[in-house]
């Protein structure tokens, strides 16, 4: 039995962030699919404050939300470096890592499940999330902090390939390049890197998932 566990979702930008951390580290982990319809004991047990996922439970101990656990696990476990080693470099991923926790979650979530005036509200505020990327990508940069792939560019993954699988599956277009050149361009190149790919879910398994989920929203109405 692993010493290491991994409460998530296999659809889940969180969950994915600390599998990633996990495998740059090299560290064998059991993960354990949860149902947040039915959330498990377990969950319940470790994470009581929010009762959300993901949560990493190492030798017994639970630590909750994806970038406190991504940090953990950098300090804790052998391997490549995620944050850099900087001082002030490390400060300007935490920065980013910020700015994505808090505004590519929850607005770009409404922006596709809501509908009307709380939608228009929420695709605005996306808007302005990724013209400020857009504006810190200019110049063909590919990384956050330096020239290396780390703890920002990590926490962006939901920046980087669920907001288009969820734009395909509901048909709501928030990002177009034409608009947002830079950004778009770090996107393709993110999700298409050999480097990202093998730490990246399908698309296509995530596209079916949010396809049937927006369908069965609809046929709920």
């Amino acid at each position: 039995m692993a010493n290491v566990k991994l409460l998530g979702l296999w659809y889940s930008p969180f969950s994915h962030r600390v599998e990633w951390a996990l495998k740059i580290k090299g560290v064998e982990y059991e993960f354990i699919e949860e149902d947040l319809q039915n959330k498990s004991p377990l969950l319940l047990e470790s994470n009581p404050v929010y009762k959300k996922i993901p949560v990493l439970i190492h030798n017994g101990k639970s630590i909750c939300e994806s970038m406190v656990i991504v940090e953990y696990i950098d300090e804790t476990f052998e391997g490549p470096s995620i944050l850099p080693k900087d001082p002030y470099d490390r400060a300007i991923a935490r920065f980013w890592a910020k700015f994505f926790a808090e505004k590519q979650g929850p607005a770009v979530g409404r922006s596709f499940f809501l509908k009307g005036e709380e939608q228009e509200k929420a695709k605005e505020e996306v808007y302005e999330m990724v013209k400020v990327l857009d504006n810190e990508l200019k110049d063909n940069k590919k990384y956050f902090v330096g020239e290396k792939f780390g703890f920002a560019d990590i926490v962006a993954n939901a920046a980087a390939l669920w907001l288009g699988v969820l734009k395909e599956a509901s048909g709501v277009v928030l990002v177009k390049s034409e608009k947002f050149p830079n950004f778009c361009a770090w996107r393709d190149e993110y999700i298409n890197c050999s480097e990202n790919k093998e730490y990246l879910p399908s698309r296509d398994e995530l596209l079916a998932k949010f396809k049937a989920r927006f369908q069965s929203a609809s046929v709920a109405k």
